[in-house]
């Protein structure tokens, strides 16, 4: 029944396609009515929770389908291929779009040490992203923080203990143990991540990013790779394109794309993007105006 009417919630507030605010930090509600195939994005740290229709997600090759059966936890910033393929007026998707705020994750985690809650050891599964069941936790306090809307004094009096009451229903959840190692305040490598997706347009060195680790470069590198399946360079390279290409797809010029992600060279910025999706950014452009026309 909560699903149902967390759905209800999400249909009633949306009348175009798109992404819209609910008054609530973080969290959006959107829908699509068509079909989109799998582009480059990035996720940064977020739940995505799918009422209605299905979405997909493509990390290093892995492909992620998502719906009202499972929702999408992505701990830390990911370049991904992402769409909405099935999408369409007959069968349209909503969701529910929950960025994870680093300061209120850390905090209920050790309050859930604090608690007697042990961290958990890593289980040698995709890392990246995960898919978890709706349980009862997540549903119910979903359905909580998404009443508020209805009401501004509600909402800005109650938001953020309502928030903090969903990221702890995902703590406890299936995809809690992948997501308290990511924001587990001794995670170096998740600190990592975050430096290099705030900082695109500034030159990365790998032994930079290591010794703020405490790492030696070989020992990060083999921490990094499990924490995301790429290398530390295919991850800075990937981030950077997938910004790019996102960028240009906004309307940006592709000189400017590359400069914003810290391409200095427009011939190395247009043989990288070619090898990676297969098309010059030129072309890339081309497809995406005549798609807006």
């Amino acid at each position: 029944m909560s699903k149902h009417q967390i759905r209800q919630i999400v249909e009633s507030r949306i009348s175009r396609d798109g992404m819209f605010e609910t008054g609530i930090r973080g969290v959006q509600l959107f829908r699509a009515t068509e079909a989109v195939p799998c582009v480059p994005a990035v996720y940064e740290p977020c739940v995505i929770a799918i009422v209605s229709g299905g979405k997909e997600a493509v990390l290093d090759g892995e492909r992620y389908v998502y719906d009202s059966s499972r929702y999408m936890c992505c701990p830390m910033s990911m370049p991904v291929e992402a769409g909405t393929p099935a999408a369409s007026a007959e069968n349209p998707l909503f969701g529910v779009y929950i960025a994870l705020d680093q300061r209120l994750m850390t905090e209920l985690i050790l309050e859930m040490e604090n608690g007697g809650c042990r961290m958990p050891s890593p289980d040698g599964r995709a890392p990246g992203i995960r898919l978890a069941t709706w349980d009862e936790g997540f549903l119910d306090a979903l359905l909580r923080l998404l009443r508020l809307g209805a009401d501004r004094i509600d909402t800005a009096v109650l938001g953020e203990a309502r928030l903090r009451e969903l990221y702890f229903a995902i703590l406890k959840g299936e995809a809690g143990a992948f997501a308290r190692r990511a924001f587990a305040p001794g995670n170096a490598i998740a600190r990592s991540i975050a430096h290099v997706s705030s900082n695109l347009d500034e030159p990365v060195s790998i032994d930079d990013l290591a010794a703020r680790a405490g790492m030696s470069r070989a020992v990060f590198h083999r921490k990094f790779k499990q924490a995301t399946a790429m290398s530390p360079i295919q991850f800075v390279k990937s981030m950077r394109l997938n910004k790019a290409a996102m960028k240009i797809a906004g309307g940006m010029t592709v000189a400017e794309a590359a400069l914003g992600v810290g391409y200095v060279s427009a011939s190395q910025f247009s043989r990288e993007f070619k090898r990676m999706y297969g098309q010059s950014p030129r072309q890339w452009s081309d497809v995406y105006q005549r798609a807006a026309v």
